[in-house]
C-alpha cells in the first residue's frame, strides 16, 4: 500500500481505529489464535483500520519475534479488508528493524512511537522519523507524545518528507495542534493526517474536530464496539444529543476510573475484553491488573454505557 493509498483509506473514517489488545495465554506467552479471533471481530464490528503491536498492544512488551508473529496475525485475521498498521520504536536503529519486520509481516502501514527515553531536540527528532521513513517502503505516521513533542515548524518538515502521511497526538495541547494544523496547511500542498492519541480519546475528540483533527484512536473499540460505533456514528452525523449522553454516562466514568491506576489504559482495557467473554490474558510487567474493586465498577460503567444504547432507540 502506498503513502497515498494509506492516507485516503485511513482519511476517510468509516467506523473508529482499532487498537487491540494483544492475548497472553496462561503460561505467558502471545497466544495467537485469541489474537485472530480479537481482531477479527473488531474487522467484522465496522472498525476502519487495525493498528497492531501499538501502545494498547503492548508494543514495549513484545520481543521481535512477537511482535513480527503479532502483526502477521493481525494481517491474516484482517484478510485485506482493513489497512494493518503495525507500531515501532525505541532508538532509531531498532525502530528501523521493527519497520523491515512489519514489512516482512505484512503491514500495510507504521506508527512510529517516540524514542526510548532520551530527551532530544527538534533536529535530532527529525532526523530520527526521518531515518525511519527512508529506511521502509511502508507510510509512517509519527506518534507525538512525552519525549517527542514537536514546533509547527517541525511538523512541516516531517509533512515533507517522503513516507511520513500524519501525526497522531497523545500530548493534549490544544493551542499547539492548531498552530500544527494551520503552519502545514499553509506550507504543504499534500494531504496530512491528524490523529486524537489520547487515552479515551472520545472524551476529548469534540474539541480535537474543531482544529482539524478528525481522526482518534478507540481503545473502548476493544470491548464494547457498539458503544464506541455509535459515538462514532453520532460524531459524524452531528448529533450531540447522542455524544453528550455517551460522554457523560458512560465516557466520562470509564475515564475516571482509569485514572486510578497507572498503566490502566491498558489494563483496564484488558479486562473489559475479558469481561466481555474472550479471555486475553493478563498485562504483562511492568504493567499490573485493575483491582477486584475497579474491574467491579469496569462492569457497572460497560453495563450502563449499553442500557444508554437502549434508551438511544426507543
Amino acid at each position: 500500500m502506498t503513502p497515498a493509498d494509506l492516507a485516503a483509506r485511513l482519511g476517510i473514517p468509516s467506523g473508529p481505529l482499532f487498537f487491540p489488545v494483544t492475548a497472553y495465554g496462561p503460561d505467558g506467552s502471545v497466544d495467537l489464535d485469541i489474537y485472530r479471533t480479537h481482531v477479527r471481530q473488531g474487522v467484522e464490528a465496522g472498525a476502519a483500520a487495525v493498528f497492531a503491536a501499538c501502545g494498547t498492544g503492548e508494543f514495549h512488551a513484545l520481543t521481535p519475534e512477537e511482535f513480527a508473529t503479532v502483526v502477521r496475525a493481525a494481517v491474516e485475521a484482517t484478510a485485506g479488508r482493513v489497512p494493518v498498521v503495525a507500531g515501532v520504536g525505541y532508538g532509531t536503529a531498532l525502530a528501523v528493524r521493527y519497520a523491515g519486520l512489519a514489512e516482512g509481516a505484512g503491514a500495510d502501514g507504521l506508527l512510529a512511537l517516540p524514542p526510548y527515553l532520551v530527551l532530544a531536540g527538534q533536529e535530532g527528532l527529525l532526523r530520527h522519523y526521518r531515518e525511519i521513513a527512508a529506511a521502509t517502503a511502508l507510510p509512517v505516521v509519527v506518534y507525538q507524545r512525552d519525549n517527542a513533542v514537536f514546533t509547527p515548524e517541525t511538523v512541516v518538515d516531517l509533512a515533507r518528507t517522503p513516507g511520513i502521511v500524519g501525526l497522531k497526538d497523545g500530548l493534549g495541547d490544544l493551542d499547539l495542534m492548531q498552530r500544527i494544523v494551520s503552519a502545514v496547511r499553509g506550507e504543504v500542498p499534500r494531504g496530512f493526517l491528524y490523529f486524537n492519541g489520547l487515552p479515551t480519546a472520545e472524551l476529548t475528540q469534540l474539541a480535537y474536530r474543531a482544529v482539524g483533527v478528525p481522526l482518534y484512536s478507540s481503545a473502548v473499540f476493544c470491548f464494547a464496539p457498539e458503544i464506541a460505533l455509535a459515538f462514532h456514528g453520532a460524531l459524524e452525523t452531528g448529533d450531540r444529543a447522542t455524544a453528550d449522553r455517551l460522554l457523560d454516562g458512560f465516557y466520562r466514568p470509564f475515564v475516571e476510573l482509569r485514572a486510578q491506576g497507572r498503566g490502566y489504559a491498558v489494563a483496564l482495557v484488558k479486562a473489559g475484553v475479558r469481561l466481555r467473554g474472550l479471555d486475553v490474558g493478563e498485562v504483562r510487567p511492568p504493567l499490573h491488573e485493575p483491582t477486584e474493586d475497579h474491574v467491579k465498577q469496569l462492569a457497572q460503567i460497560i453495563e450502563r454505557g449499553y442500557a444508554l444504547l437502549k434508551e438511544e432507540t426507543k
